[in-house]
């Protein structure tokens, strides 16, 4: 703790340089910034990170990030996942809480950290996430993570199915869509490498489904403001026409 009573937060940016879909998606240039800048920037301006941290494998990004004077750090090439590349980051980096901002949500804004970190005031939540309300043509969308929680915001189950299952077409369940920002307790972000290969997590492509399937609670905040994981072209033009139009949307 830093002065006994505020926990230490120190937030990574997981950036790989070798996505399949995307090719070197996270140097590509978003209304004249490289989406990086503005995963970056965003994180930075909330007040509640002591720390933000670029992780990457790659030395083109590092390279972009010391000529910007962006902090950042070499992790192994063969990281699984993104968690998987803040392990690493917090095997040598201490902190009571890691945040995981994946270097594709260029949308990503302060709000969203702070909703994201308030679960912490509750002793039991060792791992928190966001979601918010999911649109009609994303309910059926398999690239739309949907969530369905207890009353309490404790995850039930992550699916690309169409969760819950609308049996009598009454129409009005509150689908939420996944949104995938995650914060961690150490002790849990700790467990997370050791733990065994989740069949669900297999099945589904979501490295999440690994905590709850071997007993890890993950508590889910709620926030208005979507954002759009860049993976394609056509993602990159729709958050292109985004901050083009409105770059303080952060």
């Amino acid at each position: 703790m830093n002065d006994n009573s505020k926990p230490r937060i120190l937030a990574v940016i997981p950036a790989r340089l070798g996505s399949t879909r995307l090719p070197r998606k996270v140097l590509r240039e978003i209304a004249g910034q490289p989406m990086i800048g503005w995963v970056y920037r965003a994180a930075r301006a909330c007040p509640l990170l002591e720390q933000v941290l670029i992780a990457t494998d790659s030395e083109e990004v590092l390279v972009f990030a010391q000529e910007h004077s962006l902090p950042a750090v070499f992790t192994p090439e063969d990281c699984p996942s993104g968690t998987d590349r803040v392990h690493a980051v917090a095997e040598s980096i201490p902190a009571d809480i890691y945040v995981n901002i994946q270097g594709d949500e260029p949308l990503i804004r302060p709000e969203h950290l702070d909703a994201l970190l308030a679960p912490f005031s509750r002793p039991e939540v060792q791992v928190a996430t966001l979601a918010t309300p999911c649109s009609p043509d994303q309910i059926r969308n398999p690239n739309a993570v949907k969530v369905v929680t207890a009353a309490n915001g404790r995850a039930l189950y992550f699916s690309r199915a169409t969760i819950p299952y609308d049996r009598d077409n009454a129409g009005s369940i509150p689908y939420r869509k996944h949104l995938g920002i995650y914060a961690y307790r150490k002790a849990a972000l700790q467990r997370f490498p050791k733990l065994p290969f989740s069949k669900l997590e297999a099945a589904e492509k979501l490295e999440q489904l690994r905590f709850l399937e071997n007993g890890i609670d993950i508590y889910v905040a709620e926030t208005p403001w979507d954002t759009i994981g860049v993976d394609t072209e056509e993602d990159l033009r729709a958050v292109e026409a985004i901050l083009s139009t409105d770059p303080d949307v952060h």
